[in-house]
């Protein structure tokens, strides 16, 4: 009786081809898997510097955003704050250079005049000579210069007594102690707008009490350096308490060292309408 051969028998020779295609495959299966390894290594890496580079640049994009918009309406520049002053993009001296002119009673009378006594840039003055609103200076005569001698003088907030503050109405004993006990907490005023940071002062209040204070001298203090201190040393600033000062270190510790004062406004329950006077007792 004969046996028919079967179709799936194959010889010595067809067997060792089969067992080489079958290496070659997992040879170049293998080669695959190693180079897609590598490529995911290396788009790790980009990611983490990725990351850290648009930290910077979201910051900085926020705070530029935060400086355009809300000063975008005629006013006087005789009469820009520390904090308003900040906003508009001026720097800490060319502020200072103003209210050194502005103390001597003097006034700023046209937009060449400003940069003169500033030295701001030619670029930020054209962003802001557009918006400059003067009142109209008669030619100079006795007259007016009584008037001038006799305008109203401020009195300094960080030397302002109880009765100076209840002059002003809606201020009375207990918001006038108020008042001085935040002054001491602080070490002195390096703004009046943070009179708006006293508890139960109504805007309204403040509005008023800055028609007759402002900050004259500035207290000598001793900067909190952000990227440095401790919780417990940061927590010695009255805007910050010591559980928001160990969530300021923790993000530290996390994210690295602060590139801008605005970023810390992304930590919970930082107060970030507070940041511009907060930022005043803060190094980088």
């Amino acid at each position: 009786m004969k046996y028919s051969r079967s179709h799936f028998r194959f010889n010595k020779q067809e067997r060792s081809g089969i067992f080489f295609l079958l290496l070659l495959i997992g040879i170049l299966q293998g080669g695959y898997y190693l180079y897609s390894s590598k490529i995911s290594n290396t788009e790790f890496s980009n990611l983490q510097i990725d990351v850290a580079t648009n930290r910077y640049i979201d910051s900085v994009q926020q705070i530029q955003a935060q400086k355009k918009e809300p000063f975008l309406s005629p006013f006087n520049p005789n009469f820009i704050s520390d904090y308003k002053g900040y906003m508009l993009g001026m720097s800490v001296e060319e502020i200072d250079r103003l209210h050194t002119f502005r103390n001597q009673n003097k006034f700023v009378r046209s937009a060449s005049e400003f940069q003169q006594i500033t030295l701001v840039s030619d670029s930020l003055l054209a962003i802001l000579a557009p918006y400059f609103k003067f009142p109209h200076f008669k030619k100079a005569t006795k007259k007016n210069n009584r008037a001038l001698n006799n305008e109203k003088s401020f009195i300094d907030l960080n030397l302002a007594t109880e009765q100076e503050l209840k002059k002003i109405s809606g201020i009375g004993d207990v918001l006038a102690r108020r008042i001085i006990n935040f002054r001491n907490s602080l070490n002195g005023f390096m703004t009046a707008e943070q009179l708006y940071d006293v508890y139960g002062l109504d805007e309204d209040v403040v509005r008023r009490a800055l028609r007759s204070f402002k900050v004259i001298k500035k207290p000598s203090i001793k900067k909190i350096h952000i990227n440095s201190a401790s919780a417990e040393q940061i927590s010695q600033l009255t805007y910050i308490n010591i559980d928001l000062a160990k969530r300021i270190v923790a993000y530290r510790a996390t994210y690295g060292s602060f590139l801008l004062y605005n970023e810390l406004t992304k930590i919970e329950d930082f107060p970030a309408d507070k940041i511009d006077r907060i930022k005043l007792y803060l190094a980088l």
